[in-house]
């Protein structure tokens, strides 16, 4: 009996915090859902203006966390790729009825903050991307910043990649 009594004690603390756990799942995941929703909105919106756009439903590959077209037939697609941080780079990446990249937007990034971090905080990096309308992009990277660039390229050619090989179900889906 005393060698049970403590694994019986600790039994009902893991299902107390498992409970506890779902509940706190639970309760905040359409909050966290609906963040997200309107992260994407401003997201697309600092991309092409205030218009409106839709989700376009479907599974296009790791990596692609969410395709909206809008009514004009510009396209964002939200894209996750690893950096120096696995996973730190989520882009949204504007691409324009003809096919090219015309714009990108952070949702979040993961990187070191004064080093990757710079794929973001300058501009002309961004700009370099614009026009590029073929996989794989490559443009030059930024000094001590190369993981970071590096997943920059990838999430880019990721997106012109999935826009080409899906483009009648993005635009007519």
């Amino acid at each position: 009996m005393n060698k049970i009594l403590p694994s019986l004690v600790l039994t009902i603390i893991c299902v107390v915090a498992s409970t506890l756990l779902v509940f706190a799942h639970e309760l905040t995941k359409e909050n966290i859902a609906k963040q997200k929703e309107e992260k994407f909105s401003s997201s697309v919106e600092a991309l092409f203006g205030k218009t409106d756009s839709r989700l376009v439903e479907g599974d296009f590959g790791d990596g692609i966390e969410a395709v909206a077209v809008t009514p004009d037939g510009k396209t964002a697609i939200q894209v996750t790729a690893d950096g120096y941080s696995k996973g730190g780079i989520n882009i949204l990446v504007g691409i324009d009825e003809n096919g090219k990249v015309s714009g990108i937007e952070f949702v979040s990034l993961g990187e070191t903050p004064g080093l990757g971090s710079k794929v973001r905080d300058i501009p002309e990096f961004r700009e370099k991307f614009y026009g590029a309308d073929s996989s794989p992009v490559s443009v030059d990277g930024i000094s001590g910043a190369t993981f970071s660039s590096k997943g920059m390229m990838n999430a880019v050619s990721l997106a012109l990649e999935t826009y080409t090989n899906n483009k009648e179900a993005i635009l007519n889906g």
